[in-house]
């Protein structure tokens, strides 16, 4: 077993490592479902990290400091991004909001399987660099941000490296008005087997004036998210993980919207579309009545919703 030197003679070292594709759902459910409004802050976040390091580790706040954090994720090829709209730019805004916060970012390509756009990997790359980091840098506390069951086997080899394992994880689940249900779960394995699991939507959703200020530094400002109408983002596969196609288009307006979900005049039925369908766009940005162009797919029931839609500048 390795034995790390005793921090208290000097810093707590944190490593952050983030599961990219987990966050990114956790940041949308925030900016289009939950009544925040709002993405998720990764300075906040880290700020946030700092201090709840500081709590368990009964050490000062100044003392705890991030040495490392890493972003994993998938991404499309430049030649598949360039046929999506603006999405090369917004990636590279993505890229730079990271790096200017520190996130060193790990990208493996997107892999087409059967018509399927998948991520393949990303969860053994995170693992194999957080424990060979770990190893090298030694981090008294690493924090992961994800929730899949297969990081596991992970957290118990960080213990017997000598570092504790901090979890922030979120539970959420939403029904829209069509009765299509969306969730998200974090694995009960990986959650008892951290040595500091943090449920990061009990804090969000806990309204008490004693944690507002707390809660809400992990949010982006209202006046620094709306840098344009354009959502600044990653692109991620759709839920069904099916390939863009040369799909016919069709173009129409917004007839009406809820929360996290819209529908789109098309006679004789109007369209249903999921914020996740809209490309390149701030869903909070939306008014009833633009124009939007859109792709159609049918669902389960045999009734037609729209894939992939654009909003028709005018």
């Amino acid at each position: 077993m390795t034995n790390f030197p005793n921090s208290k003679a000097g810093l707590i070292r944190i490593g952050v490592f983030y599961d990219g594709h987990y966050f990114l759902q956790v940041s949308n459910y925030y900016n289009y479902v939950h009544e925040r409004r709002s993405r998720i802050s990764i300075r906040g976040l880290h700020d946030f990290v700092r201090k709840q390091v500081a709590i368990e580790e009964d050490e000062e706040f100044h003392r705890c400091q991030i040495i490392d954090a890493h972003y994993f994720r998938g991404r499309l090829s430049a030649s598949e991004a360039s046929q999506r709209g603006n999405l090369l730019y917004f990636e590279r805004a993505f890229d730079d909001i990271l790096m200017s916060e520190g996130v060193s970012v790990h990208y493996l390509p997107v892999r087409n399987f059967h018509g399927r756009w998948q991520e393949k990997g990303i969860d053994v790359w995170l693992a194999l660099e957080a424990f060979e980091m770990t190893f090298y840098k030694r981090f008294d506390v690493v924090v992961i941000l994800a929730a899949d069951g297969d990081y596991a086997p992970l957290v118990r080899k960080l213990h017997s490296l000598g570092s504790r394992v901090m979890l922030l994880h979120w539970n959420f689940e939403y029904t829209d008005e069509e009765g299509n249900r969306f969730s998200t779960r974090t694995s009960n394995d990986l959650v008892t087997s951290c040595a500091y699991p943090i449920a990061m939507h009990e804090i969000i959703d806990d309204f008490s004036p004693k944690s507002e200020a707390i809660v809400s530094s992990l949010f982006v400002p209202k006046t620094e998210a709306k840098v344009s109408h354009k959502q600044v983002t990653n692109w991620q596969p759709s839920g069904d993980g099916t390939a863009s196609t040369e799909d016919e288009f069709h173009q129409s307006t917004i007839l009406s919207l809820k929360e996290g979900y819209g529908f789109i005049k098309y006679p004789p039925n109007n369209v249903f579309f999921h914020f996740s369908s809209l490309i390149d766009y701030d869903f909070n940005e939306l008014e009833i009545g633009d124009s939007v162009s859109f792709s159609l797919e049918p669902k389960e029931d045999g009734r037609m919703m729209a894939k992939e839609v654009f909003v028709v500048e005018q």
